[in-house]
């Protein structure tokens, strides 16, 4: 029993010497390594000293060549980083949602805002060219001061402005309102689009001498020949059926602004602060404030492919949060102008899986 006690104790003994060695061992190389690497950094520091940015280039360039290479390396990555960040919400203050569909209000899709210049070919008529660019009859006689729809001749160069509507030059003392009020639409038509600017974007202040494009305005003292492109609707909510693709009207009031390519929704415009519902049942995914111009707005999922948004919304009437399920023609909200809105309005949007459609056909 006793020699069977030694041998362990010897094999004890001998383990704690061979780690012994090997605690040594290490110890030694990491100190050999690591006063190498301080004989480096040393030697690097004196050299660059004493060559006064002799080698600064070939550091310099050594740096780029890495930063490329990582570059083409990580370039994929990089990409799909970018691309899932396009796809959030955008600048929030506060929002309460119960999913991640939130406020896109920023359009990726956006044409170029610059007017174009088209050359008149034989056959081509005002209301043909009107049609191929997407505006009417109107905005073309009005930009190039044609007094008939039969004024332009082959070669001749036309203005065609990106959007239906006038182009417009500030004079002094002039704001958004009083120049929607000359040429006969709401102000937010002019805040919307988005090649528009501000010398003070919280007033929307203008400068004189700028050009405005104001969508959907009527020149003054002019004859309007598309008169049903510019013609008011009101609006009521009317009973509906709850079910996929049945959509009741959200509030009543006045269309102010249709849907377009910068403005995916419809404006719903009445002073008298009417009720806002939901257009049809289903779950309230997003209730709160956005920063990025909605104001106080309510997103509801209706689970068939569609959801609706609400936006603009008076302070302190929602009486909904997310995650709740509510009913259609049920209380959300009361209309207001909170956000960036120029007057009470609703900012109606319906919304796909394929992006939103135009919110009257809907609801028609």
């Amino acid at each position: 029993m006793s020699v069977l006690k030694d041998n362990i104790d010897n094999e004890i003994k001998l383990w704690g010497e061979f780690l012994k060695a090997q605690g040594e061992f290490l110890n030694g190389f990491g100190k050999t390594f690591l006063g190498w690497a301080e004989f480096l950094k040393v030697l690097t520091s004196k050299m660059m000293y004493r060559q006064r940015g002799r080698f600064s280039q070939t550091f310099i360039g050594a740096s780029m060549a890495i930063l490329a290479f990582l570059t083409i390396v990580f370039s994929s990555q990089l990409e799909a980083l970018i691309n899932n960040s396009d796809k959030g919400e955008g600048s929030t203050y506060l929002i309460m949602a119960a999913d991640s569909s939130g406020a896109d209000t920023l359009v990726s899709d956006l044409p170029k805002g610059e007017i174009t210049e088209y050359r008149v070919v034989e056959g081509d008529t005002v209301s043909s060219i009107a049609m191929k660019f997407g505006v009417t009859i109107d905005t073309i006689m009005w930009e190039n001061n044609l007094k008939s729809v039969d004024a332009i001749k082959p070669k001749q160069i036309l203005k065609i402005l990106p959007v239906t509507g006038v182009r417009y030059k500030v004079k002094r003392g002039e704001t958004i309102y009083s120049i929607a009020k000359a040429y006969q639409v709401d102000a937010q038509n002019i805040i919307d689009y988005p090649f528009n600017t501000f010398s003070n974007d919280e007033t929307f202040a203008l400068s004189a001498g700028q050009e405005l494009i104001i969508p959907d305005g009527i020149k003054p003292k002019e004859v309007v020949i598309d008169t049903a492109r510019y013609a008011a609707r009101s609006v009521a909510p009317i009973p509906g059926v709850v079910g996929e693709g049945n959509f009741m009207w959200p509030t009543s009031g006045v269309i102010t602004q249709r849907f377009s390519w910068y403005h995916k929704a419809v404006d719903i415009a009445n002073h008298s602060n009417p009720t806002i519902v939901a257009a049809q049942g289903g779950t309230v995914t997003t209730a709160g404030w956005n920063g990025g111009g909605y104001g106080n707005y309510v997103v509801v999922n209706h689970g068939n492919g569609y959801s609706t948004l609400y936006g603009h919304m008076l302070n302190n009437s929602m009486v909904v949060k997310a995650g709740q399920v509510v009913k259609q023609g049920q209380k959300l909200g009361i209309m207001g102008s909170t956000g960036r809105s120029t007057g009470t309005h609703l900012h109606f949007e319906v919304r796909t899986t394929n992006g939103n459609i135009d919110p009257l056909s809907a609801l028609r």
